[in-house]
């Protein structure tokens, strides 16, 4: 059980490293091909399609792991 808790919070330490590099502009998350971003006037409308697919792929596969 300790060896899994350890995984577990070493997953989503890397995934708050990741977090905050996306916030600072450092990875092109939110800007990758699929995104739709719509622009009128003073309004914006952001749809991450592309990041969210991405995101749930990386989900999925972390999860995966760490049932084994």
């Amino acid at each position: 059980m300790g060896s899994r808790l350890g995984v577990a919070l070493v997953m989503v330490g890397a995934g708050l490293v990741l977090m905050g590099l996306s916030l600072l502009g450092k990875l092109p998350l939110g800007r990758l091909p699929g995104d739709i971003v719509v622009r009128k006037g003073g309004f914006v409308l952001y749809f991450p399609l592309g990041t969210g697919v991405l995101l749930s792929a990386v989900a999925s596969f972390l999860l995966w792991v760490l049932r084994r």
